[in-house]
């Protein structure tokens, strides 16, 4: 399947000199040091049902996405999605996303998980507010100590549960209103800083602070039975509700 928008291809990667590109690009998104998925391996999951895409412009390539089968059948990994520095504010990551959702209807994965780091509001932002993925699931340090642009503070990380189905994420694919009936009352936030990078780079020690403080304060709230279920870009806070 391809959509078409002046000029943007969104389309699976094709034979290995794509996938080899896709390695560098991966390279360049999250700093040389950081290893990325090999076009060896993007290649074989790929010809086992994963998930290897991109948005080009000609054979420029300015997005990728990455996920892969999981031990449900009806359940993917999401595990890479990037865009290019030079690409953003296009909406390709959220369009990368939407095109997910339907190459796995289509193939009836009904369902999607992915981690991400709980401190980068962009990506908190994108996971909730604009495709509906909820979570209550938090992993602690969980790929340990790493380079590139996550360097300095736990590899703490977020998952995030994308039920294809559920009303509220057809809602937001359709760009419908939401009905009243799937608007949550949340009655638990938890803040974010605005801007983690900066934060690196200017104040470390703050930086870990501010890791551990929202580490104990959506812990303890996933243990009360909250789950994040909106995010508030205008307060940098996360919302949490009772399901």
């Amino acid at each position: 399947m391809n959509i078409r928008n002046t000029g943007l291809v969104l389309r699976e990667l094709n034979g290995v000199a794509e996938l080899k590109n896709a390695e560098l690009f991966q390279k360049e998104i999250w700093g040389k040091d950081d290893p990325p998925d090999n076009s060896d391996i993007l290649l074989a999951i790929q010809h086992e049902g994963g998930l290897v895409a991109g948005a080009f412009i000609d054979d420029r390539m300015l997005g990728f996405l990455f996920g892969f089968p999981t031990s449900q059948c009806h359940v993917q990994h999401s595990h890479r999605l990037a865009v290019h520095p030079d690409s953003r504010g296009m909406g390709l990551g959220v369009k990368l996303k939407w095109y997910q959702r339907n190459w796995c209807l289509d193939r009836g994965i009904t369902h999607v998980r992915w981690t991400y780091d709980p401190l980068r509001r962009i990506n908190a932002g994108l996971n909730v507010s604009r495709l509906g993925g909820t979570a209550n699931t938090y992993h602690m340090d969980y790929y340990g100590q790493m380079v590139g642009i996550n360097a300095g503070v736990p590899s703490d990380r977020l998952v995030i549960d994308w039920d294809l189905n559920s009303p509220h994420v057809e809602a937001l694919a359709t760009r419908m209103d939401l009905p009243q009936s799937l608007l949550r009352d949340e009655s638990l936030t938890v803040e974010i800083p605005r801007d983690l990078d900066e934060l690196l780079a200017s104040n470390l020690d703050l930086a870990i602070s501010e890791r551990l403080r929202v580490r104990e304060e959506l812990t303890s709230a996933f243990a009360e039975g909250y789950r994040i279920s909106g995010f508030d870009a205008e307060t940098c806070c996360y919302l949490l509700s009772k399901s």
